[in-house]
């Protein structure tokens, strides 16, 4: 058995979500290109993604369960990213505004020992209210949401921007899908409970 937990990620927002499972795991960086390919949907972008970062940390943590995880916001059929400016951050948030927003969340347990990835995509919506240019530059303001894909901390203040949230598990919009995860790691011999 496996008891050694590696989170393929530096967000702290995944690391205080895998944090709630009172699990013993490090983090670490993975080193991979995470441009998409030609013709390449987002569920398979964020697919790929999870599991490139999953295995990339395979030779530095041999005898791991590695979790990687990679998200996106899809509005109009277009992926959104992180705006890292205001700019663009504001041009998201008016693009959103009044629209049902798709949340894609790919989840990889690469198991380094066997080799055998385990990958799932998981769906979450956000329900966007309309907003008015202050409301956003308000929201913006205060918050500074920019290294978010979307434009808004939904365990913040964005929560303000919502007329309602869909999906099975509200961890997965914020970036680690954890009812998948937990599933995920049992099948790996890993107990949570």
């Amino acid at each position: 058995m496996i008891d050694k937990l590696v989170l393929a990620s530096t967000s702290p927002f995944r690391k205080q979500l895998l944090e709630k499972l009172g699990l013993t795991f490090v983090t670490a960086a993975p080193d991979i290109d995470e441009a998409a390919v030609p013709d390449e949907t987002p569920e398979q972008l964020v697919a790929r993604l999870s599991e490139a970062k999953a295995s990339a940390l395979a030779d530095t943590h041999p005898d791991s369960l590695i979790i990687g995880s990679d998200q996106v916001a899809v509005v109009d059929g277009q992926i959104v990213g992180k705006p890292h400016t205001h700019e663009k951050a504001v041009a998201q948030l008016k693009r959103a505004a009044g629209k049902r927003v798709t949340f894609l969340t790919g989840l990889c347990v690469y198991n380094a020992r066997s080799h055998r990835s385990q990958v799932d995509v998981v769906p979450y919506y956000v329900v966007f209210r309309h907003l008015t240019d202050k409301q956003i530059e308000n929201y913006l303001q205060r918050e500074q949401p920019y290294n978010c894909a979307g434009s808004f901390k939904s365990e913040g203040l964005g929560i303000a921007l919502f007329d309602r949230l869909e999906g099975d598990d509200p961890n997965s919009l914020i970036g680690l899908p954890l009812i998948r995860l937990i599933r995920m790691l049992e099948s790996e011999g890993f107990p949570v409970l």
